[in-house]
């Protein structure tokens, strides 16, 4: 065997890499096996790049209305090659960045496809490097961080091939911009490609199986979120499904069967796949060592132990919510159980989720509709940033926060947001959830004057009947 490891982490993502920086800094000799580039897909093809081009296309759309501020601007383009280059330099620099945390933990990076087999303490790991040679690895504890991919649909034609029908991947680095996009799936993925796309001059069509956009949002949020993309020039059919892709030697021709019970063919220049992803777990042994799994997923009980002696799943490939700070954070209640620091369990319920289009999303906790399938009676607030004096001073005042709380204790069961910057506001609400904060807290917290953040204080008079400025 080549060598032995107190903890080898598979995958070297949000989730990978932060467990093993947790794990080198308890004291543990640790390794980390990743077959592309240290990050992962948030890093390399996910978070990090995609707001990357939001940033372009948020500085294009606010050149494009410089008289609505008193300013004046000429010859407004832009320049997609240079677009792509920005987005793929920031995510080389925050990769680059992984790697050198790596070499200041010490930590031992293995490059290569790994793969398990049954062994002692734990499961055995056995990589093949670029050379094509297999190699062992030891280690007491094997951490599965392999992450996920886009989901495709053969049977329905909806499987990439790369130049017509584009995953993320395509997505994020077209040679030219098209002039006419179909996005199909509007969660967090397909609104932001949608937003992009939109903002650049497309022509976008959301095709959406369920009965509204972002549809985990609260049904109050994907309502106003939809308004305004729609008011921006997007086609929505929600309620709708896909029947057929036709492709041409341009364009493709997409079968969408409407909620009226019609078929519609629209025709585009590029399709962008975003119906979800699937856990990477094929070729790894899972199945030989009895790993317990739940629809393509790894069962983990809350500190990343799965059924099987000394191996883990944290992040995307032990499923919901699927999303990097969740990952990383799994990853260090995981690794600090095991050094015996007796965390608490993972809590799914106050991991943020942000969408980053125009206008931006974020929630946290129960929805309202959530709240009372819970059995709670509830209060709820609602602000509209029309009363916001920052939010006009910044010439974005369209958006609304909403909260949610237990009209007998109190308790903030949720938030949502949408909006300008909510993104970066919703971590106060995280924080309240995480103190297990009630309203009489959150009405005497001082916010700043003027902020965005006021809204947030307003929101939680108003469940109570005593909101200010509206």
């Amino acid at each position: 065997m080549a060598d032995q490891f107190d903890v080898i982490v598979i995958g070297g993502g949000p989730g990978g890499y932060v467990a093993a920086i947790r794990a080198a800094q308890l004291g543990m000799k640790t390794a980390v096996v990743e077959r592309d580039k240290l990050g992962g897909i948030c890093l390399n093809w996910g978070c990090i790049p995609t707001k990357a081009l939001l940033r372009s296309a948020e500085v294009y759309h606010l050149m494009q209305h410089a008289a609505d501020f008193g300013l004046s601007a000429e010859k407004i383009g832009f320049d997609t090659k240079a677009i792509v280059q920005r987005s793929r330099k920031v995510a080389e620099r925050l990769s680059g960045g992984v790697g050198m945390l790596m070499k200041k933990n010490k930590i031992t990076v293995i490059e290569g496809t790994a793969r398990l087999e049954k062994g002692g303490d734990a499961p055995k790991v056995i990589v093949k490097g670029k050379d094509g040679k297999d190699a062992a690895y030891g280690a007491k504890h094997v951490i599965l961080a392999t992450g996920a991919r886009a989901r495709t649909v053969p049977q329905a034609g909806l499987e990439p091939d790369g130049k017509l029908v584009w995953t993320y991947r395509e997505a994020m680095v077209p040679e030219s911009m098209p002039k006419s996009v179909v996005v199909i799936g509007s969660g967090a993925i397909g609104i932001e490609f949608a937003s992009v796309y939109r903002t650049f001059g497309a022509d976008v069509t959301v095709v959406e199986m369920m009965d509204r956009v972002l549809p985990v949002e609260d049904e109050d949020i994907s309502k106003f979120a939809e308004k305004a993309f729609r008011k921006q020039g997007m086609t929505i059919h929600t309620g709708a499904q896909v029947e057929k892709l036709d492709k041409g030697a341009k364009s493709v021709k997409v079968h969408v069967k409407t909620k009226a019970g019609k078929t519609e063919v629209i025709e585009a220049e590029r399709v962008i796949l975003a119906i979800g992803i699937v856990a990477n777990t094929e070729g790894m042994g899972l199945d030989a060592l009895g790993v317990k799994m739940d629809r393509g997923h790894v069962v983990n009980d809350g500190y990343g132990r799965t059924n099987v002696k000394g191996l883990y799943a944290i992040g995307d490939v032990a499923g919901a919510p699927w999303l990097a700070h969740k990952a990383s954070h799994e990853g260090i209640i995981c690794v600090e159980a095991i050094a015996g620091q007796k965390p608490h369990a993972f809590d799914k319920s106050n991991i943020p989720g942000c969408t980053y289009c125009h206008p931006q999303v974020a929630s946290v906790g129960l929805t309202e509709a959530k709240a009372k399938e819970a059995g709670h009676a509830v209060k709820v607030g609602r602000f509209p940033l029309v009363g916001n004096g920052k939010a006009i001073a910044m010439g974005d005042d369209q958006g609304l926060i909403k909260t949610v709380f237990d009209a007998k204790t109190g308790e903030l069961l949720g938030a949502h947001m949408v909006g300008p910057e909510v993104t970066e506001m919703i971590q106060g609400y995280v924080i309240g959830r995480q103190l297990e904060t009630t309203e009489a807290e959150l009405m005497h917290t001082v916010f700043p004057h003027p902020t965005v953040s006021e809204a947030m204080h307003e929101s939680v008079l108003d469940a109570y009947g005593r909101v200010i400025h509206i």
